[in-house]
């Protein structure tokens, strides 16, 4: 895979991502991802998203100030 912005080469990794709700914050850790070697770009499969999407759509339910968690683990 090549990276979008700077045309380097992609490598399976791992990232923590984290996502905004107004006043709270969802960390999840983990994530896998393919990561640029050169620019450090972050790039997540369609299926990674989903998992993302639904991760954050359970947490809103019971949203806390800080809501850490693990991709694999969630």
């Amino acid at each position: 895979m090549t990276c979008f912005f700077c045309k380097g080469d992609m490598e399976a990794s791992t990232t923590t991502h984290v996502v905004e709700l107004g006043d709270s914050v969802i960390v999840i850790r983990h994530v896998p991802c393919f990561r640029c070697k050169k620019c450090g770009e972050v790039v997540f499969t369609g299926t990674v998203v989903e998992r993302l999407e639904q991760i954050t759509a359970e947490l809103k339910k019971s949203l806390e100030e800080v809501n850490v968690v693990s991709y694999t683990a969630a």
